[in-house]
């Protein structure tokens, strides 16, 4: 009876956290609702602000933004965004693999020199990388708890500051980008130096428009230059945060299916050995009787 009453236990653990993985669950199907609205809205914009600063660019000759600088990658800044949550499945762990493979391919030399820092946004990242001994510069976990493009821009204008003054070559962010709720795409992307848009012939003489601008061209590029890396990492930011809950809706969802198939087992070794009791019960009075009666 001993192992009956620790398989009811255990049933009852089981559906206790299957009830509260489920609950989870809906709590991120709700969030992913709402941060997949904002980053399907952002897109649009962000891929329109950077065709437009592309045709822009192209006519003409030459740029005078700090930002357009492409410099010998001696100091360089990954920013790796992650969660402050875990339960999210291979998310976060994705995005630390991600950044030490961007690490071991492209900027070996510079690590072995200590010229490669970490800016973390998400709690996760920013623990790992810490604790392993990285120069972690930076640690924006608050970001989530109030995400909108002003204190994202904080962090941008941090980097563009940082790079403009030369304590930073280049500056890439590794993130989750959002396909849809089962698919994330690890993405890692260069946002500083600012660098044109490679189009081949025929893209550029089906896109080229012809723009009518005041008060110059110089002037306008060098105001979407900032605007446009803001909304690079902003866009980083929002792709991460979708993927986040999508992959945590996932996790949660494939974690209630296996509490219910593991259910289904115990209640099932439950039944096996209640009924192996009752049958030794029923064997031990049936022999006694048999006893009794022989004597």
């Amino acid at each position: 009876m001993a192992n009956l009453k620790e398989v009811r236990n255990r049933i009852t653990s089981v559906s206790s956290t299957q009830q509260i993985t489920k609950a989870m669950k809906m709590v991120s199907a709700a969030k992913l609702k709402r941060a997949t609205n904002a980053i399907v809205q952002l897109r649009p914009y962000a891929n329109k602000l950077r065709d437009i600063l592309a045709d822009v660019s192209a006519s003409v000759e030459g740029s005078n933004s700090p930002f357009t600088k492409d410099r010998e990658p001696t100091k360089v800044l990954i920013v790796v965004l992650s969660s402050n949550r875990g339960l999210a499945g291979a998310f976060n762990m994705n995005a630390i693999k991600t950044t030490n493979n961007l690490i071991a391919s492209k900027y070996a030399d510079q690590f072995r020199n200590g010229n490669v820092s970490i800016l973390a946004i998400g709690k996760k990242g920013h623990d790992f990388f810490e604790k392993r001994g990285y120069n972690v510069v930076g640690n924006h976990n608050d970001l989530f708890n109030n995400l909108n493009f002003e204190n994202a821009s904080k962090i941008t204008e941090y980097i563009m500051q940082e790079f403009k003054e030369g304590n930073i070559d280049r500056v890439e962010v590794v993130y989750n980008q959002f396909r849809n709720a089962a698919m994330q795409i690890l993405t890692s992307e260069q946002i500083l130096p600012l660098l044109p848009t490679v189009k081949d012939e025929a893209q550029a003489a089906a896109n080229t428009v012809d723009y009518i601008i005041e008060p110059s061209k110089e002037k306008i590029i060098e105001e979407l230059i900032p605007k446009a890396i803001k909304t690079q990492l902003y866009k980083a930011v929002l792709d991460s945060h979708a993927s986040e809950h999508g992959a945590r809706m996932t996790a949660m969802d494939k974690a209630t299916e296996n509490a219910g198939d593991l259910i289904k087992a115990l209640k099932l070794s439950y039944n096996q050995a209640r009924q192996a009791a009752i049958t030794t019960e029923l064997t031990e009075i049936v022999s006694g009787a048999a006893a009794l009666s022989n004597g």
